[in-house]
């Protein structure tokens, strides 16, 4: 299954419409009856009652005929989680009709699902850039030697070419639309041969509906600032790392998974700032997913890294 965090949610009976696939296609075009909301931010579970009928679904979808069995359930988190909110992530999942929950850090499940030999006695950096969260650390010997999170993914950037747009060219459009520009024209570095995508929206002057261009550098200088703060957390981790790890690192590179890894040149923006070689993970959207599944039918390999059993 591959569907995004969103609920909607009918006002007058307080009831779940639609969740996944179907709630994102309402984004943006609700009436004042129905709200669509996003139960977790940054990463972490803001709306309590939301997420639990969101996973109740995924698990029912997920388990098909067999939805009648109690699962066991085994969740990526960030590796920054606070202990409040890893209890909020366990109950919400036993809740919503897991047997057991297991947690582990999502930096490990997205080096697991990117092939890295996570248990070897060498350092290997990964990169996560998910939606809520970009998360980097270096890993070795099946642990974290060293990470940074911060709270900067693919939503973030979608907000800040919604900002963009309507400073710059005084058009409203939704994070739908520019979600769409981003991955239609969207770069990590400026180019020589720009790209171009006509998009459409509300002109703020007129009032009216509107069509405009634009193009990859200006999407670029939109998520510029963004882009920056990513960068400065791997500077950070690899100050903090031993020199022994770091030669591995410059032998081996960063990897770099998650859906944000899809932007355009961002292995050679990382590569040109940090001087380290960067490659793109296999697949990268579903590194992490992919590690999830690896440790959830290997729990006796991987238990040092499972958080939490309940």
């Amino acid at each position: 299954m591959n569907e995004p965090s969103v609920v909607a949610i009918s006002i007058l009976d307080n009831k779940i419409l639609a969740v996944g696939n179907l709630a994102k296609e309402m984004i943006g075009r609700t009436p004042d009856s129905i709200i669509v909301s996003k139960p977790l931010v940054d990463g972490a579970i803001a709306d309590y009652r939301v997420t639990g009928a969101m996973l109740r679904y995924f698990i029912k979808k997920a388990g098909g005929f067999l939805s009648f069995i109690k699962p066991e359930v085994l969740v990526s988190v960030p590796a920054g989680i606070t202990s409040t909110e890893k209890r909020a992530v366990i109950e919400a999942a036993l809740n919503a009709g897991a047997k057991a929950v297991y947690l582990v850090k999502e930096p490990v499940l997205a080096a697991i699902g990117a092939k890295i030999p996570i248990n070897s006695p060498a350092g290997n950096m990964i990169l996560n850039i998910g939606g809520g969260t970009t998360e980097v650390a270096v890993i070795s010997l099946g642990g974290i030697v060293s990470w940074e999170s911060v709270r900067i993914g693919g939503n973030k950037l979608d907000v800040a070419i919604v900002e963009y747009v309507k400073k710059e060219h005084g058009l409203a459009i939704g994070e739908r639309t520019a979600e769409l520009i981003k991955i239609s024209i969207g770069t990590a570095t400026r180019e020589a041969n720009e790209e171009k995508i006509n998009i459409r929206g509300r002109d703020l002057a007129t009032g009216y509906p509107k069509t405009i261009e634009i193009t990859s550098n200006e999407v670029n200088e939109a998520i510029s600032e963004n882009l920056r703060e990513i960068v400065q957390i791997i500077k950070g981790v690899l100050e903090r790392t031993p020199p022994e790890l770091c030669s591995d690192i410059m032998d081996k590179g960063i990897h770099i998974s998650g859906g944000g890894a899809l932007l355009k040149n961002m292995a050679k923006l990382i590569t040109k700032v940090t001087g380290v070689p960067a490659q793109i993970a296999d697949d990268p959207m579903f590194c992490v997913a992919r590690g999830t599944g690896i440790v959830l039918e290997n729990l006796d390999v991987y238990k040092k890294n499972v958080l939490a059993k309940r």
